[in-house]
């Protein structure tokens, strides 16, 4: 073979989850793309110019494939006061206080990942609580779900919305009995009164809030620091082994930013942005979906989804149930569009070519978007569209084969399982009825069940690094006897961020797999995988990172 190398990956325990040659020591990259994959004698590819990289006996992988994320609000976040491992309201004080010296021109002090009981169950999280934690400057808490804000009375004020304000219907400013707001905001027209004060003017969650772009248009000042903060979150993903992302928000805004880092250099991620069609818009917004897709088409930026939410989320009864909820028998949850609406859109949308992917945590969710995709398959014809729905957190027994009869891809998240350990189980007879229990998180029953398992983070809400959903999908646990064993094999969670991810995006022949031709995007780890506990999977490390045969980061 007269061409040479440009890199060799050699002395390495590479997993290819490529079933014809599933094992290999030696990886040879030319240009942007796999030339060889094998043993030792692959070897005699290199040339004086080649680079060596010793992966030193470790495991290498498909880089890693992210089916969920919000990138832009992870990036922006940062930089922000992180409350993951915060509890009680004195250790809430401590950090808040200090973050406030850290930052003291910031018009609104801003933390995020906060726990729905952050100060504990017998303590509510409104602004009074926040007024003591911060009495004298505007300060505001997301939490860990994005799905709900907490102000203290400042913020309140700076935002107008003490004594209320508008929200679209979905969303709520809790008011209390004495006609001022709670201080929680349930949902992004409640809780985007407030971000519009943070340190990148909300422009980071327009995408997730609106999907429309900055009104105003963004100054070049704001464009330079919203870029900036890109940069961060780019390099973030190249540090943990992620080679390309699905973005679950969307706008023409978030695109142009990212096709400028691309111009520049700095996209070390592929990244891929739909549009957000929400329930308030209409259903020209799909124009702005063709567009997209027509005109970001190169291998690192792209399109062609639309994106779309069902419900809310479990925590704040909002996501949408078939059953009431147990402990709040008034309620089913919330439907952000009627079935008749969602099945207009995605009937339209379908018959685009576009490929729909909708946010659905409640069984009552999953079944109203698998009747829609029913639907359009009925009135559209049956074609490759690989619709996907978004978390599934729990789905009755008759919708599971669906996913498969209809080819829906289930796009799940391991740590937001509590038996992944990050989050704790709800009490017996709250939120969940046991039969519920039974089939959530079910990403062994789906499997079973024939349906493609893509697997992500939803980055921000948890971290973004690969490996700590990587244990939580093999060493799940049972939180208490309600619960199924959904836990997988190795092979079988590393072909969920790889194989399967490449799959949900129409990719499959270009990534997701160590093979000849394939794109030459790899992570190089710091443990042999198959020989190490729990605790060592989750201490292990990505070393290097390659995109498009682009060394975007190295360790050693």
């Amino acid at each position: 073979m007269s061409e040479r190398a440009d890199i060799l990956i050699v002395n390495a325990k590479a997993l290819t989850i490529d079933p014809d040659r599933p094992r290999a020591s030696v990886i040879a990259i030319r240009g942007n793309r796999i030339m060889a994959v094998g043993d030792d004698n692959l070897a005699a590819l290199g040339g004086p110019d080649t680079q060596i990289i010793d992966a030193g006996g470790k495991t290498v992988v498909p880089g890693f494939i992210d089916s969920h994320v919000h990138l832009f609000g992870g990036s922006g976040e940062l930089d922000c006061l992180n409350l993951a491992d915060i509890s009680g309201e004195a250790a809430l004080t401590d950090a808040v206080r200090a973050e406030s010296q850290r930052k003291p021109d910031d018009v609104l002090l801003y933390a995020v990942c906060a726990g729905y009981f952050l100060l504990g169950p017998d303590t509510p999280l409104d602004r009074h609580a926040l007024d003591r934690v911060m009495p004298d400057r505007p300060f505001a808490i997301m939490a860990a779900d994005h799905h709900t804000v907490w102000a203290n009375t400042k913020a309140l004020e700076m935002a107008g919305i003490l004594h209320g304000g508008p929200t679209g219907p979905d969303g709520e400013i809790v008011m209390g009995t004495d006609g001022t707001a709670t201080g929680a905001l349930l949902e992004t027209s409640a809780f985007a009164h407030v971000l519009r004060f943070t340190e990148l003017g909300g422009r980071d969650f327009l995408g997730y809030v609106t999907g429309d772009d900055p009104n105003p248009p963004a100054t070049p000042e704001e464009r330079e620091r919203d870029k900036a903060a890109l940069r961060l979150g780019l390099q973030h993903c190249a540090k943990l082994g992620v080679t390309s992302v699905h973005n679950m928000d969307g706008n023409l805004y978030q695109m142009e930013l990212l096709a400028e880092l691309e111009q520049e250099g700095d996209l070390l991620c592929r990244v891929q942005i739909p549009c957000h069609l929400r329930n308030t818009h209409p259903l020209s917004k799909l124009d702005e979906a063709l567009f997209m897709r027509e005109t970001y088409t190169s291998q690192m930026l792209y399109s062609g989804r639309v994106k779309m939410f069902m419900d809310g989320v479990m925590d704040s009864y909002t996501a949408l149930m078939v059953d009431p909820y147990p402990d709040r028998p008034d309620t089913s949850g919330v439907a952000v569009f009627t079935a008749e609406a969602f099945n207009e859109a995605v009937i339209k949308a379908d018959g685009l070519g576009l490929q729909i992917s909708v946010h659905c945590c409640g069984d009552g969710a999953v079944r109203r978007t698998l009747d829609g995709f029913e639907a359009a398959m009925k009135q559209n014809g049956r074609r490759d569209s690989r619709h996907r729905i978004e978390h599934i957190e729990t789905v009755t027994d008759s919708d599971i084969p669906r996913f498969a009869q209809l080819g829906v891809i289930a796009s799940m998240q391991p740590l937001h399982s509590p038996a992944a350990g990050l989050f704790p189980p709800m009490p017996k007879g709250m939120i969940y009825h046991d039969h519920q229990v039974h089939n959530a998180f079910a990403w062994r029953t789906l499997r079973s069940a024939g349906a493609a398992l893509a697997f992500g983070t939803d980055w921000p809400i948890v971290p973004l690094e690969p490996m700590l959903s990587v244990a939580a999908a093999l060493y799940v646990g049972q939180p208490d006897e309600r619960w199924m064993d959904q836990s997988q094999t190795l092979d079988e969670t590393l072909s969920s961020y790889t194989t399967v991810g490449a799959y949900t995006e129409f990719a499959e022949d270009q990534k997701g797999q160590i093979k000849a031709g394939m794109l030459a995007d790899l992570a190089v780890l710091s443990s042999d995988l198959e020989n190490v506990d729990r605790n060592g999977m989750e201490q292990t490390q990505t070393v290097l990172t390659l995109c498009d045969g682009r060394l975007t980061y190295d360790a050693r």
